[in-house]
């Protein structure tokens, strides 16, 4: 029997994108940690680690490209000289005869000792890589990539790779032994479980170990969880299959052993598996996991985009107020900036709740009246022809003057300040245009944009479980916009129990208006959300990013044109019958 094993670290960490020098010093110094803390014989980095992913039409740039094979050189030669004797896997992109490959690099003692090209490029959800990348497919032989240390076979695998079983039996019936899976794998609600139960599939079903190193950190409408995992192959005599798994939306590293050992007698397709030894780490439950993602995906894109300050609006109501405490959370109470913008509509409730929340979260909280602001506009306006009708009555025009004067007061307050505004609306009010452009859709990050306002709810309940960061009244009384008077949510909307499940449907899961009646909704309420859908989409095109936590959110996702043809609702009553299609 052989004997041989290895100590390996799966290093996720979060790198910046463009930030090719900063990300290259950074591996560098991971790799160091490593050699000293764990006597690491391999570090693995995510997918792109180089670039940060995604780098999107920054790899259309010549120089840019340039900068990365000029950094990638000069980690080459630090690691040679600080740690020759560890071999240090990367993601990086790599240029081969005019093509482009998004690669996995084997650097060491001042070489790149292994290349794999990525074969599956994702073209799906946030995923565009045909647009930048070149297939390995039929370009590198089934073995490039597979290398051995310690007596171990090892093969190179890039994020979408392990999705598609053929290039796992490739890899195995070429004699691989440990399968390292570099990643770049996004968030988004329930992912981990699926990433967990697939791979686990793989080692099973072809008797081979994998590791799956998985990036960490946000970028723009993007947040990648970490959560880096191992599993052990078809082992006789155990049931254990996750045996490594690192700390999900945290950099750190994870260290791992593969022991060789000798399970012939017990078996008969393959000998000597591999074991992976490690500690697991437990999992978050999916409130938490949420929460978490928000709060790295708002901490991220303030840092990265190099502001020091966060400022909004505070209403009193739960959006604004789950807003805060994620704010609070993701960069320090001293710097966010609350503020309250009062109007004749605004109750003394939300100005006490508003008050309250601010004091017990320790930021800085004023009041700024806009009653000024708006009737200096509406006396402005009191001569044109649209407003001195007598039949002009107050409507969504005064309402939508409101919401813009307050926008205008938190622009002007981050042009003075140098502070990032954040926007506070969520999933449902962006996906019927409940909100207001120019209004309170200003800002330059929304960490809301992809939270259904039921999903506000239960986040708002789990963070108190935490600690006490939002008033329960604020939680429990009704929804109102506050912009006319004695106004409530449900005037203008259906519940929201029901408005989310008809999104749910027709944006998340592309179902049609019959089937989603057919599920017993309301027909008149059908029509109406799905109208509203449709006809707002000019409004979601020029909304801020924010934070992807579902398979289909509001940015990439979901690409519709603004100018289309809307549902023939004639024809829809036609096909259920007229009689049966209640009065809309």
């Amino acid at each position: 029997m052989e004997n041989s094993s290895i100590n390996i670290v799966m290093a996720q960490i979060n790198p910046t994108v463009g930030d090719v020098e900063g990300n290259a010093q950074k591996i560098l110094s991971y790799v160091t940690q490593a050699h000293l803390c764990y006597r690491a014989d391999m570090v693995i980095f995510p997918e792109l680690v180089i670039t940060g992913y995604p780098p999107e039409d920054l790899l259309f740039r010549e120089d840019f490209l340039n900068q990365v094979d000029s950094s990638i050189d000069w980690l080459k030669n630090e690691l040679a000289e600080r740690v020759p004797n560890i071999h240090v896997v990367i993601g990086a992109p790599a240029r081969e005869q005019g093509r482009l490959f998004n690669a996995a690099l084997v650097l060491n003692d001042g070489k790149i000792l292994h290349r794999y090209f990525k074969q599956k490029l994702p073209n799906y959800q946030v995923f565009d890589e045909c647009r930048y990348f070149e297939s390995g497919e039929g370009y590198q032989s089934a073995n490039v990539g597979i290398f051995k240390l310690n007596g171990i076979n090892f093969g190179l695998s890039v994020c979408e790779d392990i999705w598609h079983e053929e290039t796992v039996t490739k890899a195995v019936n070429s004699g691989v032994e440990c399968i390292i899976s570099i990643n770049a794998s996004p968030y988004h609600v329930g992912k981990q479980s699926q990433r967990i139960k697939h791979v686990i599939h793989l080692a099973q079903k072809h008797n081979v170990s994998i590791i799956y190193t998985n990036m960490v950190g946000g970028q723009d409408e993007l947040v990648f969880d970490g959560a880096s995992f191992a599993v052990n192959p078809n082992i006789p005599k155990t049931t254990e299959r996750l045996v490594a798994n690192a700390n999900a939306f945290k950099e750190q590293l994870h260290p791992i052993k593969l022991t060789r050992t000798d399970f012939s007698s017990h078996t008969t397709n393959q000998t000597s598996p591999l074991i992976v030894t490690s500690e697991i780490r437990p999992h978050l439950n999916t409130p938490a996991s949420i929460y978490s993602a928000l709060v790295l995906g708002l901490k991220d894109y303030v840092n990265k985009s190099g502001f020091n300050s966060v400022i909004l609006g505070l209403s009193g109501g739960i959006d604004s107020a789950l807003t805060l405490a994620i704010a609070v959370d993701a960069l320090g109470q001293d710097k966010v900036e609350a503020v309250m913008m009062p109007y004749d509509y605004t109750s003394q409730i939300s100005k006490d709740d508003a008050q309250a929340q601010a004091l017990k979260l320790g930021v800085r909280y004023r009041v700024l009246p806009i009653h000024q602001p708006f009737t200096g506009f509406m006396a402005e306006l009191k001569n044109e022809p649209e407003f001195k009708h007598a039949q002009s009555a107050f409507d969504m025009t005064e309402q939508n003057l409101q919401a813009r004067c307050r926008g205008v007061m938190l622009m002007a307050l981050s042009n003075k300040k140098g502070s990032l505004v954040l926007t506070t609306g969520n999933k449902s009010e962006i996906a019927v245009g409940y909100c207001t452009l120019y209004g309170d859709m200003v800002g330059g990050f929304n960490p809301l944009k992809d939270v259904p306002k039921t999903l506000v709810y239960k986040l708002s309940e789990y963070r108190n479980t935490i600690s006490p960061a939002i008033p329960e009244r604020v939680i429990t009384r009704p929804p109102s916009a506050e912009l006319a008077p004695d106004q409530k949510d449900t005037d203008s909307l259906p519940p929201y129990e029901r408005l989310d499940e008809i999104i749910k449907l027709y944006v998340d899961q592309d179902a049609s208006p019959l089937s989603i009646i057919d599920k017993g909704f309301d027909p008149s309420e059908v029509e109406q959300v799905i109208r509203l859908i449709d006809r707002n989409e000019y409004k979601r095109q020029q909304a801020v990013i924010g934070t992807r936590i579902s398979e289909k959110g509001f940015g990439r996702d979901r690409r519709y044109p603004v100018v289309k043809s809307s549902i023939n609702w004639s024809l829809q009553k036609k096909i259920l019958k007229l009689s049966e299609f209640r009065s809309i």
